[in-house]
């Protein structure tokens, strides 16, 4: 009872992790004891992200960079993980896109470019990690993949993103059809829906730019139930839990993480 929550010496994979919500989760992750490999789109600043978070969390962090919307990007993401680990004990699915525009002139490509990342992406990266999911798994302490959703993909969104509730929806409830089939490997699939966050994403929603340090992210959090935005505790607490010996029996579920937007809606 002890050790409920401990994830020490384990490895993990968190894509979309050189900001936002990945950034937050690999920190966590750091902090207590995970061995993490973060990956995105940019090299540099996925670099940077890697080696930041190394000196301030310690222990060991690795940039891969990669292209998560496709199959090359995926398939030289596995490679490149399967070089340096003959296991994988924690996939975190936390790339994503998402495109507003008014419902008028929303393009096919602001469809197609929030699918493959959000829906396609995540499919297609587990179903390649398997073999180093599956060497990791075992009934005493079972693989973990974590799906990052949303709560737009629950609730009608707040703004004009046709295409990203859509996804969202999808990757919870591929969340549970995964779920459902991996159990019997001893692979544990669940999913994160996070509320505001002060990420890029949210910035851009709100008017910030896509800037995330020196904007007034107390006033977007007053329009919240819970009265503030979330913190990296609040995620990587998640997390850690759903990765760790605590949530070993919460399989298939959508975990709502929003200070209460989505109960009051």
């Amino acid at each position: 009872m002890q050790d409920l929550f401990s994830v020490a010496g384990k490895v993990a994979l968190v894509t979309g992790g050189s900001r936002g919500i990945g950034e937050m989760i690999a920190a966590g992750f750091l902090a207590n004891g995970v061995k993490t490999y973060i990956s995105s789109r940019k090299a540099d600043v996925c670099d940077a992200t890697a080696a930041r978070l190394m000196d301030e969390f310690g222990g060991e962090c690795f940039s891969i960079p990669a292209d998560c919307s496709n199959l090359p990007g995926i398939e030289g993401l596995v490679a490149a993980i399967s070089e340096r680990e003959s296991q994988l004990d924690i996939l975190v699915n936390n790339a994503g896109a998402s495109w507003g525009d008014a419902l008028d002139e929303f393009p096919e490509s602001g469809w197609d470019k929030v699918m493959d990342v959000n829906v396609k992406g995540i499919f297609f990266l587990t179903q390649k990690c398997m073999p180093l999911l599956r060497a990791s798994a075992n009934a005493e302490n079972p693989a973990r993949v974590i799906n990052i959703g949303s709560i737009d993909g629950i609730k009608t969104p707040g703004f004009d993103n046709f295409s990203y509730g859509p996804s969202k929806a999808a990757v919870h409830h591929m969340t549970r059809q995964m779920a459902a089939h991996l159990i019997r490997e001893n692979i544990i699939v669940n999913a994160i829906a996070p509320g505001p966050f002060p990420s890029w994403m949210l910035s851009t929603g709100v008017g910030f730019g896509g800037e995330t340090e020196g904007v007034n992210w107390e006033r977007v959090g007053q329009g919240n139930p819970s009265r503030r935005v979330g913190s990296a505790e609040d995620i990587a607490g998640l997390a850690i839990y759903l990765s760790s010996r605590a949530g070993q029996y919460t399989v298939g579920d959508v975990i709502t993480c929003d200070g209460g937007a989505v109960a009051v809606s």
